[in-house]
């Protein structure tokens, strides 16, 4: 007998993250979209905003006011940090389960999202509820939860290219871990500002966020957990002038002298039934992942520097974001885990 297929609510459909949930949801076997909205353009359908997607889904816009009467099982905010605390904070008690692909509720406390983030936070209840929604760190948590905590996409390469090597307790340095991040304009969201601005991103390459970026805190409050220990992580992104993609470079003291063999045998084993971790002999590149929602890692040790390199390729906006988020879904829904997201990279 087929399952009923589950209600799915979309809530902020005008950026990036909104719209790749609608370009991947339609072609989900289990779920049905019942509602997307928009305060802006309610009225409008989402082919008047999203051109691309006409003849592939074309849903009036609606207020998120009308959500909680559609009974929906999932809803997710696609909205800017500081505004889906106020949509967690009205709707935390219906009984539909919430992924949040803001920053809201990724940290552990209100005082540490006003301190990076320099905002005011006014639903402290949420922290305590949420699950940072990293499957491949959380999975058993996320599965039980009725608030998800999408992860940034920079946090999500950079755990995921040092997890094993943390996990391992192989490191007494916490000071020595580096991560050198590079990410396509997109992970700047769509709202146009001087970082994105065509001619400061054409022609050029340039660091930003040098000691203040608000993901340093995310990615160390995580592996600091996995390494049950305070770790200090000097975290710099880099804007490059493409449109999708992430690359990390992690460093971290290798005072054990691991090999390469070695290292190889801790990641597979590690990842070895994860579905959206890909170990590689060589050194990925943005495009054998663009489109999907794989994380592709390579890691080796240099034995002149004494330093473990593990470089980590995503695309922001799929596992980096929406691909994530769908994924939770699947986890929260009891759902085949690569469900909807089984796609191959889009190359060249």
């Amino acid at each position: 007998m087929l399952m009923p297929k589950a209600k799915v609510a979309i809530v902020g459909a005008t950026g990036f993250t909104g719209s790749e949930l609608l370009r991947f949801l339609p072609s989900h076997p289990n779920i049905e979209i019942i509602a997307v909205t928009s305060e802006s353009y309610k009225g409008q359908l989402t082919s008047d905003v999203h051109p691309f997607l006409s003849a592939h889904i074309d849903f009036p816009l609606v207020s998120a006011n009308k959500i909680p009467g559609l009974k929906p099982d999932i809803v997710f905010l696609a909205l800017p940090h500081g505004v889906s605390m106020d949509y967690v904070e009205k709707w935390h008690k219906e009984p539909f389960k919430i992924i949040d692909l803001s920053g809201d509720f990724r940290l552990d406390k209100a005082s540490t999202y006003e301190e990076w983030y320099k905002k005011s936070h006014h639903f402290v209840e949420g922290f305590k509820d949420s699950a940072y929604g990293l499957p491949e760190l959380h999975r058993e948590r996320i599965s039980r939860s009725n608030l998800i905590a999408n992860p940034g996409c920079y946090p999500t390469v950079s755990i995921l290219s040092l997890l094993p090597l943390l996990a391992h307790n192989n490191f007494d340095q916490a000071s020595d871990i580096i991560i050198d991040a590079k990410s396509g304009v997109t992970g700047a969201g769509a709202k146009a500002k001087e970082l994105n601005h065509y001619s400061n991103v054409n022609e050029n390459f340039r660091a930003y966020g040098i000691k203040t970026h608000r993901h340093s805190i995310e990615i160390q409050q995580q592996l600091s957990e996995v390494a049950d220990r305070t770790l200090s992580i000097q975290f710099t992104p880099h804007l490059l002038p493409v449109d999708r993609g992430i690359l990390a470079t992690c460093y971290i003291k290798n005072p054990k002298k691991i090999t390469d063999v070695k290292l190889k045998s801790m990641y597979s084993e590690f990842y070895n039934n994860e579905p959206f971790v890909r170990l590689r002999e060589q050194i990925p590149a943005i495009k054998d992942v663009r489109g999907t929602n794989f994380c592709d890692i390579h890691v080796t040790s240099d034995d002149r520097t004494g330093n473990i390199i593990a470089v980590g390729v995503i695309d922001n906006l799929i596992k980096g974001a929406a691909g994530q988020a769908i994924q939770n879904m699947n986890l929260v829904l009891g759902l085949e885990e690569t469900a909807g997201l089984q796609h191959v990279a889009l190359r060249p």
